[in-house]
């Protein structure tokens, strides 16, 4: 897997934001917002980096269109990154979509 797709999940409509527990002590545990002492964030919008299956980059595009149409996201970046890195922007931008407009090449890369 060598394509990674960015997005932006925007908390769903009625939500202002999403609300989570940040504990550095007990990381990796999940109980409720009220059974908690830990520091509640609070944020508009997650951001997303998902590997991509996908041997060309018209088949990658096809996966990431399926995940875009399961997700809120509006917007999405489609990197080729063979060292599959989870960290965001690494790799070559390949190809940005927009909610509308499809898909917009970035400059013949070569893939």
């Amino acid at each position: 897997m060598t394509y990674f797709l960015e997005y932006t999940v925007p908390a769903a409509p009625g939500d202002a934001e999403f609300e989570f527990p940040h504990d550095e002590i007990n990381s990796g545990t999940t109980i409720p917002l009220t059974q908690t002492g830990a520091d509640v964030v609070h944020t508009p919008a997650l951001p997303a980096r998902t590997g991509i299956v996908g041997a060309t980059v018209p088949e990658a595009k096809l996966e990431a269109e399926q995940l875009i149409s399961h997700s809120r996201a509006a917007e999405a970046s489609l990197y080729y990154d063979p060292s599959n890195s989870l960290q965001a922007g690494v790799g070559t931008l390949v190809s940005t979509f927009s909610e509308g407009q499809g898909w917009q090449d970035v400059q013949d890369t070569g893939f």
